[in-house]
């Protein structure tokens, strides 16, 4: 993202080469709309596929409780909830940074100390052979892990948000002929004597997460025969090949500062979650979409250092709350106590009034709550912008292939807002400005484009708004229903930036 704006970026990685095994296996239509943004979508498609809805069973194996996206016509264009194969996608990625000429990669290279002077900072780097050398660069970004380097060398600490639980993943790619075996949605069976997770992956890639019982040793039971024990409710040895067994702690942490200095962290290295929803890696990347707008904005002079405290402010906020919903999902998943079992059952049958109740995933993520927002009490505040099909020329667009993905402001074309007023503002602030309609509203107007589902038309509907002002990671600024209003919101927007 950071070379793709123009930025001389020197990337490094101790290892040198990818990782083959799959972790991460969950990303949502926020996700994949960045990696439109960024060029990539195309190549990382193949090895993406939709998320199936999660069925918890209670413990007598009732279903409890359905886990699923919302419906189409999708609300960013994409399928809201998707599983992928991490191993390619992350080689498309490299693919990708190659073609970008401001940034350099250096593999099998790792950071052993740093100093920040203030103005830049010295980063201390040793090589493949042992050659030790300095860097100055004026920003120092920590993507490295939740044994970060960076946070430990910068000295920002973590905070327990109370979860820890011993858990072991399993990667299975499953044979043909033993996939009707299986279930034909991902699942979580809350049993108290042994709570599991199942997920289905793209193809014939099936995950299951299994809780570790007191006085299990985590090593001894990633050994293959004991693995295939406890797969052996669903597979036996024939019927797959063992991909992946590893043992984690499911933690709840998040860092108390992920900005200090000029010294910055994201993804696993400023926060670490349960993995109940699949949103860990999500997470990761919304740091580092937020991030890399405003570093961008600070190198070019176009706004301060000071831009910079929104990150920790908006991102440690998001990560907390979105965390502590995942934390009581979680916390109901892992009841070992059979009477709590069966409390925990009745009370979500009772929620959806005697049946199970479907939440959506996408309902689960939180808005942006604090941060480079508006200081008025307006709606959508904080949440992510939709993105519908344009219709133009003949063809079917997403909205990003057409507005960008800067400042930008749309406005409901069905509407008597008159943007004339604020073309002065526009161009200082280089804000692209929309104006759009349903394809059913007849309209002469040139300025105005059409969608093809009425997904905008029914977002300033609901809210009940004529504008939106947007930022470049799609959140909403603002938003309006005159011109007074928007002038306002403009006006504290310039200021902010400033």
């Amino acid at each position: 993202m950071l070379g793709e704006r123009g930025h001389s970026t020197l990337v490094i990685d101790r290892l040198t080469e990818i990782y083959d095994k799959p972790r991460a296996i969950a990303l949502d239509h926020e996700i994949l709309r960045h990696f439109d943004n960024m060029g990539i979508a195309e190549d990382v498609l193949p090895y993406v596929a939709p998320f199936t809805a999660s069925q918890h069973f209670g413990a007598d194996g009732q279903l409890i409780r359905r886990i699923d996206m919302v419906p189409e016509p999708y609300p960013l264009g994409y399928t809201p909830s998707m599983v992928f194969t991490q191993p390619p996608v992350e080689a498309a990625l490299r693919r990708h940074v190659e073609r970008l000429g401001d940034v350099t990669v250096e593999l099998g290279t790792e950071l052993i100390g740093l100093v920040d002077h203030g103005s830049e900072v010295t980063a201390v780097l040793k090589d493949a052979a042992g050659q030790v050398r300095t860097v100055a660069v004026k920003y120092l970004i920590g993507c490295d892990g939740a044994s970060s380097t960076v946070r430990q060398l910068a000295g920002m600490k973590l905070e327990d948000l109370v979860f820890d639980e011993p858990w072991l993943v399993v990667d299975v790619q499953v044979h043909d002929a033993a996939l009707a075996k299986l279930p034909d949605t991902s699942a979580q069976f809350c049993n108290p004597a042994r709570p599991t997770s199942f997920v289905i992956g793209p193809k014939n890639h099936r995950r299951w997460e299994i809780m570790l019982l007191p006085g299990e040793d985590r090593h001894d039971m990633e050994k293959p025969e004991n693995v295939w024990k406890l797969l052996s409710p669903w597979l036996n040895p024939e019927d797959g090949e063992l991909w992946r067994a590893a043992s984690y702690r499911f933690h709840a942490l998040v860092a108390d500062e992920w900005k200090k200095g000029r010294v910055l962290i994201a993804g696993d290295a400023a926060h670490q979650q349960p993995p109940f929803i699949g949103q860990g890696m999500c997470q990761g990347l919304r740091d580092v979409t937020n991030l890399a707008w405003k570093l961008d904005r600070v190198l070019k002079g176009k706004s301060g250092n000071a831009l910079l405290d929104s990150y920790t402010v908006e991102r440690k906020r998001h990560v907390e709350t979105l965390t502590g919903k995942i934390k009581a999902i979680g916390e109901a998943i892992c009841i070992r106590d059979p009477e709590a079992a069966a409390e925990r059952d009745q009370g979500i049958l009772a929620e959806g009034g005697g049946k199970a109740p479907t939440l959506t995933r996408q309902d689960i993520v939180p808005p942006l709550e604090a941060g480079l927002l508006t200081s008025s009490d307006v709606p959508a505040r904080g949440t992510l912008f939709v993105q519908p099909v344009i219709l133009t020329g003949g063809k079917e667009l997403l909205l990003d292939k057409i507005a960008g993905s800067g400042w930008r402001l749309f406005v409901d074309g069905r509407g008597d807002l008159a943007l004339e007023a604020f073309a002065e503002d526009a161009r200082q602030m280089d804000l692209t400005v929309m104006r759009l309609l349903p394809k059913s509203t007849d309209c002469k107007r040139g300025d105005v484009l059409q969608e093809k589902d009425g997904v905008m038309a029914a977002w300033f509907n609901r809210h009940g708004v004529q504008a939106a002002l947007v930022r470049p990671d799609h959140y909403v600024f603002a938003t309006a229903n005159s011109a007074e209003d928007l002038k306002r919101q403009l006006c504290e927007l310039r200021s902010l930036l400033a």
